[in-house]
């Protein structure tokens, strides 16, 4: 009986697509989705993996993404390894590290830039980050702009079994992430030793993917490996997660 309630409850695979490489300005970045299999996962629009270190002996305004606006969505930014400096048309100027999040709601119109901070790229070093595009409701794509940082200290975390998982946006296991969102969405942030194994809980109605970073894992039966994307079907709301190689992972 219990068993069968699990199977009912637990989520399946739809399909895993494993990242393709495009070309941004000259440097070559991670890009699960858009795919050729699929163009979005409601309400994500786009997830690029960039992972390049930096030489060093740079100027900062010879690296990164330069001025250029956006509308109608989100960039929401998480920093893995380096930082990341965003100044924007309202007048934000902030710095974020290791485990941070940056949100910036589009809302209307905004221009912005995004690099490496000034040290990293003055002294080189590791720069790792994913960038997600969250689209806004139709309702709210003309709302006033706003900018969020969050830095790791200030993201709450929680444990399943011997994964930490950070919750920026949502509610999962009973804890709210802190960024403010226009519509119902959860965004977590996870790592996991090999051998752990862990349950996360999201609504059936969600859309629900995982993007594995580095490692590798075994979900409903399924291998996925770093740089994979597994999209799941809404038939559950439970997803069964073994780690066979240490793992990062955004869900």
């Amino acid at each position: 009986m219990n068993l069968k309630l699990q199977q009912v409850n637990t989520r399946s695979i739809k399909q895993i697509i494993p990242a393709k490489l495009v070309d941004m300005g000259g440097h070559l970045l991670d890009q699960p989705l858009p795919a050729n299999e699929i163009r979005q996962i409601d309400p994500f629009l786009l997830i690029h993996h960039w992972n390049h270190p930096l030489k060093g002996g740079q100027k900062q305004a010879d690296v990164g993404v330069g001025p250029h606006p956006h509308r109608g969505f989100s960039p929401v930014t998480f920093v893995f390894k380096g930082t990341a400096h965003h100044r924007d048309s309202l007048g934000n100027d902030a710095i974020v590290g290791p485990g941070g999040t940056q949100w910036m709601h589009a809302g209307k119109g905004i221009t912005h830039s995004e690099r490496p901070g000034k040290n990293l790229v003055e002294h080189g070093g590791d720069n790792e980050f994913i960038q997600f595009w969250v689209n806004s409701p139709a309702k709210h794509k003309m709302e006033p702009p706003y900018y969020h940082p969050l830095s790791d200290e200030d993201t709450p975390k929680v444990s399943k079994g011997q994964a930490t998982i950070a919750v920026v946006a949502g509610e999962f296991d009973g804890i709210k992430g802190p960024m403010k969102t226009y519509s119902p969405q959860t965004l977590l942030r996870g790592e996991a030793p090999a051998g752990a194994l862990f349950t996360l809980d999201l609504p059936q109605s969600f859309n629900a993917l995982i993007y594995l970073l580095n490692g590798s894992l075994v979900v409903d039966g399924n291998k996925a490996k770093d740089k994979d994307m597994v999209w799941f079907n809404n038939d559950g709301e439970s997803i069964h997660i073994e780690v066979t190689e240490a793992s990062r992972f955004i869900v």
